[in-house]
């Protein structure tokens, strides 16, 4: 049965359960973006590669995932949005299996990349059907329940990895990790063709491909020599990539805005850069994820080489995080309405900022003798600050986005999402290996400690830089929408 998405102001009648099928494709990405971060030590032990290689699983499936998805929403406008999400999702699922049957870190890397270009073709389309599946009274509530799903997965996805790699289920050690995605794929894949609404395609769309190989080539010159250069010992040509990744950038504007005034397609919809809350939004997200996903790999790496624990134990260790992510977004609907979503994502990132401070500070007092006990208030009061900032941004940053231009903002947002993700990784991973082998501690804990603190520390500082951009964003969705 196939079903034509009504208009923006009509309310589809399936959508809620359309909506969960959404949700499956972003928990299928979270825990992607969770549990190689808990199996990296273990995946390194067993196919080699060098502690990079735990950075490449991560950052190596968002750079690909942030260039693709610059494609990916346009390929929804001109090809609809249900077609391509359920290409997406078998093709992903198709990947995940790929990567549970690699056989060396090249190849698992390759498999990754190939994860993260597919998984582009699927994630824009979701934010893309819920602008048009949803009345505009009902679109705060349908990105309120990304919250609550998020928060679950965030809570079971690392100790679900954990007990994967601990257990050694039918000697596949880590390779479960990748695997589980399989049934999820295949469920999510047969509920979305009787469910979700067919998108009517726009075949007089075109996807311009040399401002996305641009914007590829420039996203891969910045994060590259910032994962590698470290352990090459940055070499001049680090340098000089990192230089031609931010010119690349700027290459990127001229081009586009040179396609637009001569009437050409253009890779991103132009109208997207009028809108205050849209650009504001961009950088902001940029700093948030990038500190989201930093302090994440960070933390996964000084509980697992510094405390030595175990896979599942690192995954428990950061359950309070996790939790009070849950906490966060719960609370986030009803102080979204008293508050607005400007001035609570502004307490959010205050408390995050806190909690960082405290995790600091609790490896300052603990010393040698710090453990995962220790770290759980902390832990527990940045998830609380991460939840409250999470739960408005899509929508204040979105409100203000037509329906025509709904697959490109939601392509270019999910990018950013997932580049701001891989420069995260990509900088706080690198400061902690740095420390480590700077370092000239007592204690190799206290080595760790120096490396783990630090991080946190950039972390917090990326927060600082969301907090004064957020003063840029509307009050309250809804106002964005009207002047728009």
């Amino acid at each position: 049965m196939t079903t034509t998405a009504p208009a923006a102001t009509t309310a589809y009648a399936l959508r809620w359960p359309a909506l969960f099928v959404v949700l499956a494709a972003e928990v299928m990405d979270l825990l992607d973006a969770l549990i190689t971060s808990i199996a990296g030590p273990t995946i390194v032990r067993d196919l080699g590669g060098g502690q990079t290689l735990i950075q490449w699983l991560a950052a190596g499936y968002t750079i690909a995932m942030a260039s693709g998805l610059l494609i990916g929403g346009r390929l929804g406008d001109i090809y609809g949005r249900k077609r391509m999400f359920m290409i997406g999702m078998a093709g992903f699922t198709l990947m995940s299996l790929a990567c549970a049957l690699a056989q060396s870190p090249e190849m698992l890397i390759a498999f990754r990349v190939l994860q993260g270009l597919i998984g582009a073709v699927m994630l824009p389309q979701g934010l893309g059907l819920i602008k048009e599946m949803f009345p505009p009274e009902e679109i705060a509530g349908a990105f309120g329940a990304f919250g609550p799903v998020m928060g679950l997965s965030a809570v079971g996805g690392p100790i679900l990895a954990g007990w994967l790699v601990d257990a050694d289920l039918f000697g596949w050690q880590w390779r479960t990790i990748f695997a589980i995605n399989v049934p999820i794929g295949v469920i999510a894949l047969l509920a979305a063709v009787r469910i979700l609404p067919a998108s009517r395609p726009n075949r007089d769309l075109h996807v311009e491909l040399t401002s996305a190989a641009i914007a590829s080539g420039s996203m891969f010159c910045l994060i590259y020599p910032l994962i590698q250069g470290r352990e090459l010992g940055w070499p001049a040509w680090s340098y000089v990539m990192i230089a031609a990744g931010l010119l690349g950038f700027g290459l990127l504007a001229l081009v586009e805005r040179a396609r637009d005034r001569a009437g050409k397609v253009t890779l991103i919809t132009p109208s997207l850069f009028t809108k205050r809350a849209f650009t504001t939004g961009l950088v902001t997200g940029m700093a948030f994820f990038g500190a989201l996903m930093g302090m994440s790999i960070v933390f996964t790496l000084f509980v697992q080489l510094g405390l030595g624990f175990t896979p599942l134990h690192a995954g428990l260790a950061g359950i309070s995080q996790a939790a009070g992510m849950v906490v966060g977004f719960v609370a986030s609907q009803p102080l979204n309405a008293r508050l607005g979503g400007r001035r609570l994502m502004h307490v959010g990132e205050v408390i995050t900022i806190a909690g960082l401070a405290g995790f600091v500070w609790t490896l300052h007092l603990a010393g040698d003798g710090v453990g995962a006990w220790d770290l759980q208030p902390s832990l527990a009061v940045v998830g609380l600050g991460m939840g409250l900032t999470m739960a408005p941004f899509f929508d204040l940053v979105l409100a203000g986005v037509e329906d025509h231009e709904s697959g490109s903002a939601s392509g270019v947002m999910t990018a950013v999402q997932q580049l701001g993700g891989a420069f995260g990784i990509a900088v706080l991973g690198t400061l902690f290996f740095h420390v480590l082998t700077a370092a000239d501690a007592t204690s190799r804990i206290a080595v760790f400690r120096d490396a783990a603190g630090a991080a946190m520390w950039l972390a917090a500082g990326l927060l600082v830089v969301g907090f004064g951009l957020t003063f840029f964003l509307p009050a309250r969705a809804r106002e964005d929408a009207v002047a728009h």
